[in-house]
């Protein structure tokens, strides 16, 4: 059972392309930027489970409740990320990253482990970007599901990249049993019982 579960408040953001995964910044850079408070008036005491780079979207948590973050970022709970990745990726490749793939952790090498992956038949009904990609008259495109339970920085993009294929889009669209669904970019979601349902 969670502890403190009247006490603490857990809710989901669909962070859209373009804004940080925090609150606040005492970064001079960043003082134009947009924030996660800026689509809810959160309680005081909430941090991000995790982070989305500046231009990745979808599917972020946030709670008032270390424990489950804790919970959330460990090994134990799946993320599913959906990328759209430049040229028509191959079954080498896909192979390749479902195996593991040697990226660069802070100038150090790392394997990845085994994940899931595979190639997406149709395109995902997904809200329009703020920031269009490019389109397919600069070269054919795929979208492919990967599955983690890791969260090394930016790590789908720098697998997707090891195997050839660069990242144009990245959607977080599951984590744990929470799925994006029909969110729109920007809605939020507050939900009960967090923990019992990753």
């Amino acid at each position: 059972m969670e502890s403190n579960k009247n006490s603490h408040r857990h809710f989901l953001i669909f962070k859209p392309y373009g804004v940080l995964s925090q609150f606040k910044s005492n970064s001079s850079k960043q003082q134009s930027k947009t924030f996660l408070g800026e689509f809810y008036d959160f309680p005081d005491g909430t941090m991000a489970v995790g982070r989305l780079d500046e231009a990745s979207e979808g599917l972020l948590l946030l709670t008032t409740d270390g424990k489950s973050s804790a919970l959330v970022n460990s090994q134990k709970v799946e993320k599913e990320y959906y990328a759209q990745v430049d040229g028509t990726i191959s079954e080498v490749a896909i192979e390749q990253l479902k195996m593991g793939v040697e990226i660069s952790i802070e100038g150090n090498k790392y394997l990845t482990k085994p994940c899931e992956v595979h190639r997406l038949i149709e395109t995902p009904d997904l809200p329009a970007r703020a920031k269009k990609i490019r389109d397919e008259r600069h070269g054919p495109t795929t979208w492919v599901s990967i599955i983690l339970t890791e969260g090394k920085f930016r790590q789908v993009r720098k697998m997707t990249s090891a195997v050839g294929f660069p990242t144009l889009r990245l959607v977080r669209v599951r984590i744990g049993k929470f799925k994006i669904g029909n969110m729109k970019a920007g809605g939020v979601v507050e939900v009960n019982h967090l923990t019992e349902k990753l």
